[in-house]
């Protein structure tokens, strides 16, 4: 099989209005990368890309980057933040006001891995297309 690589990064100085812009940009992304990641669902990355930049501009200062790589039915989505603290995942609590966001990531996403970066850490949240869900998980390289 080919590999198809799609690849793309922004960085956002944070605060009102960075999610929107975020999302706008993957949206993008993945409308001219149709070919790349077929069947990768455009709604549920939108929805983890929310959810990590959200939590980025909450809780890390200064800018934050935006990274999306598309290979084959897989779609790696990184946020670069300032903070060195990771997010934390709370276990279900459906009278909980606010606090689900890395609840939904987890709960959408193949697996969420937190590494430390130079300047704070980076947080890869990695979509796979529904038809290639049995494949082993993608490694990091």
């Amino acid at each position: 099989m080919t590999e198809h690589t799609a690849e793309a990064g922004w960085w956002y100085a944070g605060g009102v209005g960075t999610v929107t812009v975020a999302r706008d940009a993957t949206a993008r992304f993945l409308h001219g990368s149709a070919g790349t990641a077929p069947g990768v669902d455009t709604d549920t990355a939108l929805l983890v890309v929310s959810e990590l930049v959200t939590n980025a501009v909450k809780h890390a200062p200064g800018p934050l980057r935006l990274e999306l790589v598309l290979r084959d039915g897989t779609l790696a989505i990184s946020v670069c933040d300032g903070s060195t603290a990771g997010p934390v995942l709370r276990p279900p609590d459906p009278e909980r006001v606010g606090g689900h966001g890395m609840e939904i990531v987890a709960a959408l996403c193949r697996y969420v891995v937190t590494e430390p970066e130079p300047h704070g850490k980076r947080v890869t949240a990695v979509l796979v297309a529904p038809g290639l869900a049995t494949r082993a998980p993608a490694q990091r390289g």
